[in-house]
């Protein structure tokens, strides 16, 4: 059975306290929440201040992703914020292992995401400390982007890799998810989807979110 992980970058930033209760009504699993620097992507959205406010509305898991150059600087922040999973890029920290294991450190899980174009490789000396692998399906900094095909072969190692291992490590996709491809994405052994604009760009969230979680459960 997979989760699903309504992404608050989509939302309606004016509604957010409602967006989320709208998305709890239907069954979400985590909140995802994607906090952006403007120098590691292209894009700056929100930090610890938004999400320890947004923590006060929701009893959802935050699934916290750090789009951040040198995630290290902040671990506290996020974790007094609210955070129950604080994922880094590995593109993003020079010490990767170290920083894993201060997230480790706070009580919190500790995620690892890898940008498109990262091989699977980096994670050969980290993956048994890991709680979460994100795997971006598209390049990271904006919503609403098309799905990157070539993902596919990544998730389907990625899976044999945590399986060979038995390890309960939670194989999340982010990028180009939507109702078309969202049991395809299951089958191929993922754990976790978060989806934005196929989520909150709906006339009906709460109902939208719903019929995802048919489809994947």
């Amino acid at each position: 059975m997979a989760g699903l992980a309504p992404s608050l970058l989509s939302a309606d930033f004016a509604e957010l306290k409602e967006e989320i209760r709208k998305v709890e009504e239907g069954g979400a699993d985590f909140l995802h929440l994607d906090v952006m620097d403007g120098n590691f992507v292209p894009n700056i959205t929100f930090g610890p201040p938004v999400i320890k406010s947004l923590r006060k509305v929701s009893t959802l898991p935050f699934d916290v992703h750090l789009m951040i150059d040198r995630p290290e600087r902040y671990i506290g922040d996020f974790v007094n914020a609210g955070a129950d999973i604080l994922t880094v890029h590995a593109e993003a920290t020079i010490h990767l292992n170290r920083t894993i294991q201060a997230i480790k450190s706070e009580g919190i899980k500790a995620g690892v995401s890898l940008n498109p174009s990262t091989p699977l490789n980096v994670l050969d000396y980290v993956l048994e400390d890991l709680d979460l692998v994100l795997i971006m399906t598209v390049n990271p900094g904006f919503g609403g982007q098309s799905f990157i095909k070539a993902m596919e072969d990544k998730i389907r190692t990625l899976r044999k890799m945590i399986d060979e291992k038995n390890l309960d490590v939670i194989l999340e996709i982010d990028g180009g998810v939507n109702l078309e491809n969202a049991k395809h994405l299951k089958e191929l052994g993922v754990d976790m989807i978060v989806a934005g604009s196929a989520v909150f760009g709906a006339e009906d969230i709460t109902a939208r979110t719903q019929e995802f979680k048919k489809i994947i459960e």
